[in-house]
């Protein structure tokens, strides 16, 4: 499976201390130069240039060329989009809205951070209401009832299985 990220997934998943599921669901996740120099930018938190930096064989940075996109997006979601275009990616990993659209008219399938944590949930590698409560302590921008959605679809998953879903909240 060839999957791109933008910055916004990797960073986050590495603040709330969840960036592992990356290599878990996916193996190798490739990013362009824009999202590697965002990733290891002295103004980046420490937390998210360690695991860049210890984890450098499940991330390989992939040169663009000329960007195949263009638009009012950072040069990051640019060249992410433009990567997974060029590569034929299964996957895009972005949250930005604008970029998620623009990524889904190329043809792209998109994940966020939030899907990444539902599918790590499904792989028991996360439990999610725990992982929801620490990016609730970052400044990572989404609604209570996108994730109060995704805690009720990861309990009727569960369910389905015959899992218990008493542990979450």
């Amino acid at each position: 499976m060839i999957v791109v990220s933008d910055t916004g997934p990797i960073n986050y998943l590495a603040l709330i201390q969840a960036a592992d599921v990356l290599p878990a669901l996916f193996g190798t996740v490739l990013i362009p130069g824009a999202v590697d120099q965002e990733l290891r930018n002295p103004r980046t938190p420490d937390l998210v240039r360690e695991w860049i930096r210890t984890n450098a064989e499940c991330i390989e940075v992939k040169s663009v060329g000329d960007p195949l996109v263009t638009g009012a997006l950072h040069p990051g979601e640019r060249e992410a989009i433009s990567l997974a275009i060029a590569c034929s990616a299964d996957v895009l990993l972005v949250d930005d809205s604008e970029a998620r659209e623009l990524a889904r008219l190329n043809g792209l399938v998109v994940i966020g951070t939030i899907g990444v944590l539902e599918r790590a949930a499904r792989e028991d590698l996360v439990r999610l209401d725990e992982v929801f409560d620490r990016l609730r302590e970052t400044n990572f921008r989404i609604s209570e009832r996108l994730l109060r959605d995704a805690l009720r679809r990861h309990r009727a998953d569960l369910e389905s299985r015959g899992l218990s879903s008493a542990h979450l909240r």
